[in-house]
């Protein structure tokens, strides 16, 4: 389903008319026509504070039809919050209306299921999965709840776009709690992509094989905690995540750099012993609950150092995602809706 906006709404007004944000002004350049931002272009990261000159801008506009459009690490979503942003700061209509069209892109990208995928419309190898990876999914509803809530700058926001993304909450909610991984009956938390036809745990790339995401997990209790007066699906789904990152965490131990002169870029990661430190691994095995680490092989493996330097130093296998989680938010979710 397409969202456009009403045809009234178009504006044909210089943008020397207005304030002027650069950063925004180059994101205005950079958006696909289908609404989206891309991440990189030909291997290179879109750097948005570049002075572009007139033959850059000339050659990224006439690019915009390609289907490079992403959630992933954040695009879409962060130039959507800036241009907001830009325009509660300016009054240019630009960044508004390129704003509002990022939201349509947002809306016409969910699966029927209620999941995003991490790319569209392209749809190669694994980029149309359900992606949770890295928050893509969980961004992409949190800028719908400001729509929605008319919070955070997206108090300009066209009206018009309220009902459709309230539905598309629900719908993305439906797949949080479809999604939610059950072993032995019980209920775990959350992989980071899923197939989007089965809606069961999937491979992206080669070293994130079909697992449990503390990290990823943790962010989706974080946004079905914002639910008010939330169903007893979505109070359980929440206890019950909640219980497996309690029943998951690492007491004693930390994740850190150390220099080692034997290794290809001299440094290296490890798990060290460490008073009163609390980790998680990035991903556990289903069947097993053991933390698991995969190198380019795409080979499960039981230690870290099993994998090889490039990998071990370059993702963030352990890390404290869910601790404040656990310490301050869920507390205070508990104490207002499970009494």
């Amino acid at each position: 389903m397409k969202f456009i906006l009403a045809a009234g709404m178009t504006l044909f007004i210089s943008a020397a008319l207005f304030a002027q944000d650069p950063i925004a002004d180059n994101m205005l350049v950079y958006q696909r026509v289908i609404g989206g931002w891309p991440k990189h272009i030909n291997e290179v990261k879109v750097d948005y504070t570049k002075q572009l000159s007139d033959q850059e801008r000339t050659a990224i506009t006439a690019d915009s039809l390609r289907k490079d459009a992403t959630l992933d690490n954040g695009a879409t979503t962060k130039e959507i919050r800036y241009l907001l942003k830009a325009f509660s700061e300016t009054g240019n209509q630009l960044y508004l209306v390129a704003a509002e069209k990022g939201i349509c892109y947002l809306l016409s990208m969910q699966h029927k299921n209620g999941g995003w995928p991490q790319f569209y419309p392209d749809s190669s190898l694994y980029r149309s999965q359900i992606t949770y990876n890295d928050n893509a999914m969980i961004n992409a509803m949190n800028v719908l709840w400001d729509v929605v809530n008319r919070t955070k700058n997206f108090e300009a926001v066209s009206s018009s776009l309220i009902e459709p993304s309230e539905k598309a909450i629900a719908n993305g909610i439906d797949c949080i709690l479809k999604t939610q991984i059950r072993v032995g009956g019980k209920l775990t938390a959350w992989c980071t992509q899923y197939d989007k036809t089965t809606m069961q745990p999937a491979k992206a790339r080669a070293f994130e094989l079909p697992s449990i995401s503390s990290m990823e997990s943790g962010m989706i209790l974080s946004f079905l905690m914002k639910v008010k007066n939330p169903s007893p699906e979505i109070r359980n789904a929440i206890t019950s995540a909640i219980q497996w990152l309690d029943g998951s965490k690492i007491e004693g131990y930390n994740s850190v750099i150390i220099e080692d002169t034997n290794q290809p870029k001299g440094k290296d990661r490890i798990l060290v012993s460490e008073t009163g430190s609390i980790v998680w691994a990035r991903f556990y095995d289903i069947d097993t609950n053991k933390p698991m680490f995969v190198g380019r092989d795409g080979i499960k493996r039981w230690n870290l150092a099993e994998i090889e330097n490039e990998r071990r130093v370059g993702y963030g296998w352990y890390g404290t995602w869910p601790k404040d989680l656990l310490k301050n938010e869920y507390p205070k979710w508990r104490a207002a809706n499970m009494n």
